[in-house]
């Protein structure tokens, strides 16, 4: 379905079960869980069918971001940055009357929810942070593309991450060379389903993703925050994931490292990021939020 989030702007919105379970003689409302894909310039087909097992205690919303997918806005730079995509997620709860969602953030959609957690830290009731980071670890990447993929692989990623060569050739080499490089499990589809929006994928990576610095961001979190990091990810190494854990204020934050898992865990280590985060889904301190 497509909500409307501003006068001309629908975002696309897939649901994965009921709003509602039956407890005795009333329905319930189910809490929330808010998927945030990644890219940019992509949609939420990533998380199909990885997601949809949480249903059973959640109603599971996958957003396109503005600009993405099969949301509007695709012709509007002008709404191609953090602080839109990030105040786009209060206005489609707003509009959905969702209140103190679940909100996780994987790779780019987790640059938005770290910009959503600093503007709206009351908001969401715990927030993911998958596969993700506060700023760039450029050298660590090369490094394990080159482990991975030897030279060629190391160029391409510098060629576009370091040089900023946003040319269609340099975009197609990074592509063909270095994204099967992504996860040790490759992807049963493919990139086939994926709706890309190529225009936006370099405007933010030769834009606002340049000396890209969310640490501040994330030193301004309120909410419970699971940190999640694959143990093989060339894109956004553990290192990381464990530079935001250190960030967070407090006690907020719970780093996980998923042996064996690149870049995004649910793909190569489904069960056992299931398992992780259907235990921080149940803890004290989300429920705690969320009431």
């Amino acid at each position: 379905m497509r909500v409307e989030v501003e006068p001309g702007v629908r975002l696309f919105v897939d649901v994965v079960g009921s709003g509602l379970r039956p407890d005795d003689r009333e329905m319930v409302p189910k809490p929330t869980l808010l998927f945030l894909h990644g890219g940019p310039g992509s949609d939420h087909s990533s998380f199909r069918p990885y997601v949809d097992r949480f249903a059973d205690s959640h109603q599971v919303l996958l957003v396109d971001h503005r600009g993405n997918g099969r949301s509007d806005g695709w012709g509007d730079p002008s709404g191609w940055n953090l602080d839109t995509w990030a105040d786009d997620v209060v206005r489609l709860c707003d509009a959905l009357d969702v209140v103190r969602p679940v909100v996780v953030g994987l790779s780019f959609g987790g640059f938005v929810a770290i910009r959503y957690g600093a503007r709206n830290p009351e908001h969401a009731a715990g927030i993911v942070l998958a596969s993700t980071k506060a700023r760039s670890h450029t050298e660590e990447s090369a490094a394990r593309f080159r482990a991975l993929g030897g030279a060629a692989a190391e160029a391409s990623f510098r060629r576009v991450y370091q040089d900023r060569d946003l040319s269609t050739e340099a975009w197609l080499d990074y592509l063909r060379t270095n994204l099967r490089l992504y996860n040790p499990t490759p992807s049963p589809f493919g990139s086939a389903r994926t709706i890309m929006n190529l225009e936006l994928l370099v405007d933010f990576t030769g834009g606002e993703h340049v000396g890209m610095d969310l640490r501040d961001d994330v030193t301004s979190f309120a909410a419970p925050t699971l940190v999640l990091a694959g143990s093989e990810d060339p894109m956004t190494p553990p290192c990381c994931s464990e530079e935001i854990a250190e960030l967070l204020p407090g006690d907020l934050g719970r780093l996980e490292i998923v042996e064996g898992a690149g870049h995004g865990t649910f793909r190569d280590r489904p069960e056992e990021t299931e398992a992780i985060l259907r235990e921080f889904l149940a803890s004290e301190a989300v429920a705690a939020r969320a009431s």
